[in-house]
């Protein structure tokens, strides 16, 4: 049998990085390029040993995790979702307080029935650590290939948390695009920072240009991209967008479709405009 080929061909063969371990607590999809997008909070699983001690339902759970952040995770080479529920494991917390039963760490909310057994917690220190010796060998491998990394750190949040039937917070505090970007240097970063958000800007959100800002409700970023700049310095930029959940109804969990694709969209554009910067 012939088999007749076009000019330019689909695939070729090149040494590239490549996952030899996989984990039950993540998805992760490897591609050729300087760009890592994590959804680390996207995820709602949790074991069953820990679920009785709840002293929430799932809904409300539900409408404190990042639900379909893992959707825009696709304009990185690099895709990471976090299966696990953020109240499983929380990965922008530092270590000791991965699962917390204070209320002070969850937003005055109580969410435990009392005291967490020991061996909760052991679980829950054990998965953060997996995810950060495997997030360290990543970066390093990523800088190491490209010189240096971006990585979209995505985020949502919800703005109607006064009830359903409530207003909506107040827009002047509460943008459609929040992008933190405490962690990069400025020196280095800023102009593609400033770049990405205009790229965001021009995308538009259920047909209006969307309100994009900086630093405006998290001013001291989190623990994840605090700790990629500890280690990694100006090698890695990294943004963390926080997306106001207006492409989904945060009490009933009902999806606007269009609002998501057109945030991806934005996205896609967004480290289009930038993806030069990292490429040697």
């Amino acid at each position: 049998m012939t088999r007749t080929h076009d000019a330019n061909p689909w695939f070729s063969e090149a040494p590239r990085l490549v996952a030899v371990r996989e984990s039950e607590d993540w998805d992760l999809i490897v591609g050729h390029g300087p760009v890592i997008a994590t959804a680390i909070h996207d995820g709602h699983r949790m074991r069953p040993s820990l679920i009785p001690h709840l002293a929430i339902s799932e809904q409300e759970r539900r409408r404190d995790e990042d639900p379909l952040t893992g959707m825009l995770t696709s304009a990185g080479d690099v895709r990471l979702r976090v299966r696990s529920s953020r109240f499983q494991v929380d990965l922008n917390r530092p270590r000791d307080k991965a699962l917390s039963d204070d209320p002070a760490d969850t937003w005055g909310i109580r969410f435990w029935n009392g005291r967490l057994p020991d061996e909760e917690l052991a679980l829950a220190h054990a998965e953060h650590d997996r995810f950060y010796a495997m997030v360290t060998e990543l970066i390093d491998a990523q800088v190491a290939r490209w010189g240096s990394a971006l990585l979209i750190d995505i985020h949502s949040y919800n703005h109607r948390r006064d009830g359903a039937e409530a207003e909506p917070a107040d827009p002047d505090g509460n943008p459609d695009i929040e992008l933190g970007i405490t962690t990069l240097d400025p020196d280095r970063w800023g102009d593609t920072a400033r770049r990405f958000a205009e790229a965001l800007r021009r995308t538009c959100v259920l047909g209006r240009p969307p309100d994009v800002r900086a630093n405006v409700r998290y001013p001291t970023g989190g623990h994840f991209p605090e700790w990629v700049y500890a280690n990694w310095g100006d090698k890695v930029c990294t943004i963390s967008p926080e997306y106001k959940k207006i492409h989904m109804d945060e009490w009933t969990g009902q999806v606007d479709i269009q609002a998501l694709e057109d945030f991806r969209n934005g996205m896609e554009r967004a480290v289009a405009e930038v993806r030069g910067d990292f490429l040697p």
